[in-house]
């Protein structure tokens, strides 16, 4: 059974477009990437099953907005506006050393770990979302989103002892 996509946009829509707002900020992006996001839903729908779907879309919403960041990092615009996130501002920094020094700390910070651990740091010490948030969305147990962020400060804190 096919899922009801204009049904989930209207019920979900506000939710993934509000993530969408947090990670990239303008809202043309954000609306943009909301709709991408339910595009992915629609050229999937047969294979997706009716449970869950707040959680997955949450994380598609994620992801696609994390994807955004990066091809954005590779590829910076030329104008630079106050509400630009954080990660545009390191990529556009006037010092290329400022900016280098940035990227390989962040390189460094997360070389070592799943892609899925940046995701949580981002939900958890970023977003704001409780341990219990994270875990449903990222789809482990609160016991193992504790043990990533622990391995995470962990090795945070042993490169600053270097």
């Amino acid at each position: 059974m096919e899922l009801d996509v204009a049904n989930l946009y209207q019920r979900y829509g506000p939710m993934v477009l509000r993530r969408c707002r947090q990670l990239l900020i303008e809202e043309d992006q954000a609306v943009d990437a909301m709709q991408d996001v339910f595009v992915r839903v629609l050229e999937n729908q047969r294979r997706l099953e009716d449970k869950g779907l707040s959680s997955l879309l949450y994380t598609m919403a994620t992801n696609v907005c994390l994807n955004l960041i990066r091809s954005k990092k590779r590829k910076p615009s030329q104008s630079l506006d106050d509400e630009q996130g954080i990660i545009d501002r390191i990529a556009l920094l006037d010092e290329p050393e400022d900016a280098f020094i940035a990227k390989r700390m962040l390189d460094s910070i997360f070389r070592r770990h799943p892609e899925s651990t940046r995701t949580i740091a981002t939900l958890h010490l970023h977003d704001g979302l409780t341990l219990e948030e994270t875990a449903s969305v990222v789809g482990l147990s609160v016991s193992g989103v504790r043990k990533r962020l622990r391995s995470l400060k962990q090795y945070v804190k042993e490169l600053g002892d270097i």
